[in-house]
């Protein structure tokens, strides 16, 4: 079972060894390789510097308004920001990128170093999310983006359920907590409750409820539909299309269980994560 208030400590601890481990990654390997369907390496870098940039320019200078635009993002539609972000940031020599991008993870960390990781800041879709949770993202960018790379190129990317687990407990049920905003809009509601356990010796057990399109926490102990024990890193793969839900239960790193788990499909059409950026077909 994790102390979800340490997994803050956690990413702090994480996120420069794993900036500079995706840096390493992306300087080594050819960077017009294809990383995915719709990007290659110098791309999939780019985007992950581009994150990072906006990131250290949110904590590091005044309260801005957000971009026209920005509240009104679903996960449906965070693909056609990416793109329209990539056309503006040119860059993609990836040793800049890769120094780029370890220069303001390292800032980022030092712009937040005194703050309440538990204040909720605004995100996009007019969500909320705690602060950790922010950094948790940009954590969870460069692993699940260098999978990507990884995969495509051949390259080792070890991902530890210590460095995967605190994406889901600070930035997934932190914003679930607070306000998932117009994130989750997009097709017509389930009418039906549907609540949906989720366990893994790494995070701290937790309870969704879907009822109605709208998506909360559950009371501990209450009835549940479903059960999801899992891996935080085959979850994460999971939920941003890495990695089929088949996959991975053969794999034995995400198992459903409980009273209906047929209902889990209809819960994840709703409480859904982008999946943009597609893999490669294994080969």
């Amino acid at each position: 079972m994790s102390d979800v208030s340490g997994q803050a400590a956690v990413v702090r601890e994480v996120l420069p060894v794993v900036a500079a481990r995706f840096a390493d990654l992306v300087t080594r390997v050819p960077p017009d390789a294809p990383a995915t369907r719709d990007w290659t390496v110098a791309d999939t870098a780019a985007h992950v510097a581009a994150v990072a940039t906006r990131y250290r320019r949110t904590f590091g200078g005044p309260a801005r308004p957000p971009a026209a635009g920005v509240d009104a993002i679903t996960v449906d539609t965070i693909a056609e920001m990416n793109n329209r972000t990539l056309r503006e940031f040119t860059e993609r020599d990836p040793a800049v990128l890769a120094a780029a991008l370890r220069a303001d993870t390292d800032a980022v960390l030092e712009l937040t170093a005194d703050a309440d990781h538990a204040r909720p800041v605004p995100w996009l879709g007019g969500s909320r999310v705690p602060l950790g949770g922010v950094l948790a993202h940009l954590l969870n960018e460069l692993l699940v983006h260098g999978w990507d790379v990884a995969r495509a190129t051949r390259s080792p990317w070890p991902v530890p359920p210590r460095e995967a687990a605190p994406f889901f407990d600070l930035f997934v049920v932190g914003m679930i907590r607070n306000d998932v905003g117009h994130l989750l809009d997009g097709p017509p509601p389930d009418d039906r409750r549907i609540a949906v356990a989720f366990r893994s010796g790494h995070t701290a057990p937790v309870t969704l409820v879907l009822h109605r399109g709208r998506v909360g926490v559950g009371d501990p102990g209450a009835p549940t539909d479903a059960r999801v024990t899992f891996d935080p890193a085959t979850l994460n793969l999971v939920l941003f299309g890495r990695v089929s839900r088949a996959r991975a239960a053969l794999t034995g790193r995400l198992r459903v269980t409980g009273r209906r788990p047929w209902r889990l499909p209809a819960f994840l059409r709703t409480v859904r994560l982008p999946t943009n950026a597609a893999p490669l077909p294994a080969g």
